[in-house]
């Protein structure tokens, strides 16, 4: 994604040096520029979401297929929960098992969807982070495009400016990128089984301090 940001401010100024000789087009070259800018924030705001949603998915199918089942081992390794169904199974009682799911499905089914929410949530916290940081950077490239004007007067001020201008808008710093990149990594260690055999918990503990770090760095 920061790709992308740096690549379309890059040609804007690109663009800007090449239209230096034709000041007269300078008002429809700024209009056509900030139209460009917004269509291309909208872009990347769109690529941003579909990244979290993909790892919203993968969050969910650690939850499914490792920390459910880990859950559950845990809640029948509890005697008494134990016992109680050891009975059902025993009597082979139909109302009795349907009395067992109905006491204890709905308490399994809070847990599980807390524990949804706790990795859920810190994903949620750090796409708005990252979103606003985005949207930030684009109000500055607008800003900058509303003064194009004044900087096509002459070519010798429009080279001697593009430079200070992109640097001001941060072409050369790929801190987004790198909170993208530590966002990736920070799931695939969570599903990561073949290299990390640590338990489900841990995983997911790692996994909230790793985003929670990443949040709170921006």
């Amino acid at each position: 994604m920061h790709k992308i940001i740096k690549t379309t401010l890059l040609s804007i100024f690109v663009l800007i040096g090449g239209c230096a000789s034709i000041p007269p087009e300078a008002p429809e070259l700024s209009a056509e520029l900030g139209r460009r800018i917004s269509a291309i924030e909208d872009a990347n705001i769109t690529l941003l979401k579909r990244f979290f949603d993909q790892k919203r998915r993968e969050v969910d199918k650690f939850i499914e297929d490792e920390w459910v089942p880990e859950f559950a081992n845990q809640v029948f390794s509890n005697p008494a929960i134990a016992n109680a169904w050891q009975i059902i199974v025993r009597e082979d009682d139909p109302q009795q098992r349907l009395m067992f799911l109905i006491s204890t499905g709905p308490k399994l089914q809070q847990k599980i969807n807390e524990k949804r929410l706790e990795l859920i949530q810190p994903l949620d916290d750090l796409e708005r982070r990252i979103e606003t940081k985005i949207r930030d950077e684009y109000i500055q490239a607008r800003a900058l495009n509303n003064s194009i004007t004044s900087f096509l007067l002459s070519a010798s001020e429009v080279a001697e400016n593009r430079n200070r201008y992109l640097e001001l808008v941060g072409v050369s710093d790929d801190s987004l990128g790198q909170l993208i990149d530590k966002t990736d990594d920070a799931v695939t260690d969570l599903l990561d089984k073949a290299t990390d055999v640590k338990n489900k918990v841990t995983r997911a503990e790692n996994f909230l301090e790793k985003v929670r770090e990443i949040r709170d760095s921006i």
